[in-house]
């Protein structure tokens, strides 16, 4: 049961929340026809006079009129409503009032069926109004969905499933008050209006955890309307508590009952305030100061109570409770009065004590607040500087940084231009863990602060963080100035620490910029390597296929047509064919070697099969420079450490035969510190490194060792020789 049933498809919401509305015929229902009926029944009623209790009679009219002005605003409302909890508490209390007049007014069985249908109506206004607080804002009993922050319904978003202890209290609500007034009806009884009321209280506060829970599961705009009604409820029960006081006090208002019913004309104006979309984004803000003004309220009330009733004793004249009364009022009015009041206080008073500065913790709030927005650290120490020196009436304000030895004056002001302060590895932890000091401690531990200082008051407020000294607050007022005093250390101790973790979030901000420098700067270079090596494979491929079509398939070729040859001359010349052979045998044994010289340019067997020094002393030997190869006891390595130094070592071999052909090359293998680290070295004219680091063959060798986390270096100058080193690591 959740009191609207389900609307058809098409009356969805124009305006793009999702929500449903009701139908025309609902809407014409409970926001015409019912507040019709409301206003018939209350103007018969009122206008057919009775007995008993006619002030809360009266009063109960004026609050179902009310309600059916809410019910007839939020029938129209563009979300899903509580249209019908709302239309039929207000149509159920203004029948029960009416037929309770009604009883007054007759007699016999006539008076008896009134007044039980007053009963009933009265209990199922109670029910009624349970149902409506745990239907609030749309007037279903669905299971709360916590907020989701940044997510968006669709058009038609599948609702939320119902809430059985929802749906199970409700109806539990509904058969109670039928089974109560049908008890209390046929017995002919009314319910006395403090059980009433106090039943009524009851149920409803029974509510408020559940209410709580919707609550913080709504976002947007049924926090709005949550908060509006909630807004009416506060006001209800501060008004009605302050009423409540004021007659216990003073006796008035006279009668209680009236007067507490009527405040809770504010629950609907409430329900309509949370109705109207334009008011909705001033809703929390309304609320808050809502509470905090009941609840200075009740502290009041609460104090006043206690005071007059718990200490002394309640007035005895009218006089008194006149008296009585203004103090209350003018209590009420302070404690209203005193939120606003205070802040504008406040400001006055800074200006008196402080002038034109601004009190001294100033500084420590505005830097707080801009240390949240992206603000270029040199400017942000700029302000603070200027900040401490408006707010604590300084000659100067300085701010030091650094990590090393050196501290740099990164800031001052006035400018005062730049400053280095050098701290040794003695004084660092002394200074790292002072706190807030003054000229004495820095005659000590920081003379060079003191340079044309020695009458000035100084305090040097020491920037750390996890033990690590990264700066200084150094402030500076003449020395017949106005002392520092301790509210100004605790403020230079507080700024201290926000700079030394803005210090400490700078440096991570650099080393993670350099990281990101640094990767991509390797991203970039991969990129490259890949690049070339794509491209040296691809022109490896094109050497090898000219080299084959160019050397060996032109000497097949050339064997095959001799081959041919040689049949016809030995079937023609026997004598001749035997010299032909052997020019065939000599040409086959050139192409062999031409086929293995081209296979050695691939990857040497003999590399395969004895290891690095005996392949390097082979390759030196075909040299046309003198090669002294010095390799002690290497072992055999995985083929690719030793590809990668074989072809390296070639490389830079076949460069220094090319620039330096009468040069004299030494070339070592060793392994060292957990890496095998090679050198080709030779005493011809030497280079340009720079320019050579862009050459084809540095390129090439720093691709091969930087595929297996190797490095390579040249070291050169014009006229003292060359030397290419290279390292792998072996772990």
């Amino acid at each position: 049961m959740t009191g609207v049933p389900a609307p058809a498809p098409a009356a969805i919401a124009a305006d793009g929340t999702g929500r449903r509305r009701g139908t025309a015929w609902r809407r014409v229902l409970t926001g015409m026809i019912a507040p019709a009926a409301i206003a018939v029944i209350v103007a018969v009623t009122l206008r057919s006079g009775g007995r008993g209790l006619s002030g809360l009679q009266d009063v109960g009219l004026a609050l179902a009129a009310t309600g059916a002005v809410s019910a007839a605003v939020t029938a129209r409302a563009a979300e899903r409503t509580p249209q019908w909890q709302v239309a039929a508490g207000a149509l159920a209390a203004a029948a029960a009032l009416g037929c309770y007049r009604l009883a007054g007014q007759v007699t016999g069985a006539a008076r008896h069926d009134a007044l039980a249908a007053s009963t009933v109506g009265a209990l199922l206004t109670m029910a009624v109004s349970v149902h409506l607080a745990l239907g609030l804002p749309d007037g279903r009993l669905t299971r709360p969905r916590p907020a989701r922050p940044g997510f968006r319904p669709a058009t038609s978003p599948r609702p939320a499933g119902p809430s059985r202890p929802r749906r199970t209290a409700v109806l539990a609500g509904y058969a109670a008050a039928l089974a109560a007034g049908l008890v209390l009806g046929l017995g002919g009884h009314a319910i006395p209006v403090p059980v009433g009321a106090g039943v009524w209280a009851g149920a409803v506060a029974l509510t408020l955890p559940a209410m709580q829970q919707r609550y913080q599961a709504c976002a947007g705009r049924d926090r709005e309307r949550l908060q509006w009604t909630g807004t009416g409820g506060v006001l209800a029960a501060g008004l009605a508590l302050a009423a409540t006081a004021a007659h216990v006090l003073v006796g008035w208002p006279g009668p209680l009952a009236p007067a507490a019913a009527a405040c809770t004309a504010a629950l609907p104006l409430g329900m309509i305030a949370a109705d109207i979309r334009a008011l909705g984004p001033s809703a929390g803000r309304v609320l808050v100061q809502l509470i905090s003004v009941a609840g200075v309220t009740a502290v009041v009330s609460a104090i006043y109570l206690i005071v007059v009733l718990g200490v002394g004793s309640g007035p005895a004249t009218s006089g008194d409770r006149e008296l009585l009364g203004l103090s209350m009022l003018a209590a009420a009015i302070a404690a209203a009065g005193y939120l606003p009041a205070r802040e504008r206080l406040l400001a006055w008073a800074k200006h008196v004590v402080y002038g034109a500065r601004e009190a001294p913790d100033e500084a420590l709030r505005t830097f707080g607040s801009r240390l949240t927005r992206a603000i270029p650290m040199d400017e942000l120490l700029l302000q603070l500087a200027e900040s401490l020196r408006k707010t604590m009436a300084l000659t100067s304000a300085e701010v030091y940084n650094g990590s090393g030895d050196v501290l740099e004056r990164s800031v001052s002001v006035p400018d005062a231009g730049p400053r280095s302060i050098v701290i040794t590895g003695r004084e660092r932890p002394v200074v790292t863990r002072a706190g807030v000091s003054g000229s004495a401690w820095a005659t000590v531990w920081l003379p060079a602060l003191l340079d044309g200082r020695e009458r000035a008051q100084l305090r040097i407020a020491p920037v750390s963080h996890a033990d690590q000294l990264l700066g200084l607050i150094v402030v500076e007022r003449p020395g017949a100035g106005d002392s520092f005093t301790s509210g100004d250390d605790r403020v230079l101790t507080d700024l201290a620490r926000q700079v030394g973790l803005a210090f400490h979030n700078a440096q991570l901000d650099s080393a993670l910029q350099n990281t990101l420098d640094e990767l991509r700067a390797q991203a970039e270079a991969l990129r490259e390597s890949r690049a070339r090596i794509v491209a040296s494979g691809d022109a490896e491929r094109r050497r090898l296929e000219r080299n084959l079509h160019d050397g060996a398939q032109q000497n097949l070729v050339a064997l095959a047509i001799s081959l041919r040859l040689a049949r016809d001359v030995l079937a023609q010349e026997p004598d001749a064919a035997g010299e032909l052979l052997d020019q065939l045998a000599a040409d086959l044994t050139f192409t062999i070697q031409d086929l293995r010289d081209l296979a050695h340019g691939i990857y040497p067997p003999l590399l395969a099969d004895s290891g690095l020094a005996r392949a390097l002393a082979a390759a030196a030997s075909r040299s046309p420079l003198a090669v002294r190869v010095t390799a002690p006891d290497l072992r055999r390595y995985s083929p690719d450490i030793e590809a990668a130094v074989y072809f390296c070592c070639l490389e830079a071999l076949q460069n220094a035969a090319k620039h330096a052909p009468a040069a004299t090359v030494e070339m070592r293998l060793w392994e060292e510190s957990g890496g095998l680290l090679f050198s080709v070295s030779d005493d011809g004219p030497g280079f340009d490194v720079a320019a050579a680091r862009g050459g084809h063959g540095y390129m090439n060798m720093a691709d091969r060792l930087g595929a297996i986390g190797g490095t390579v270096r040249w070291q050169s100058e014009p006229g003292q020789g060359a030397s290419v080193q290279g390292s792998i690591p072996l772990a």
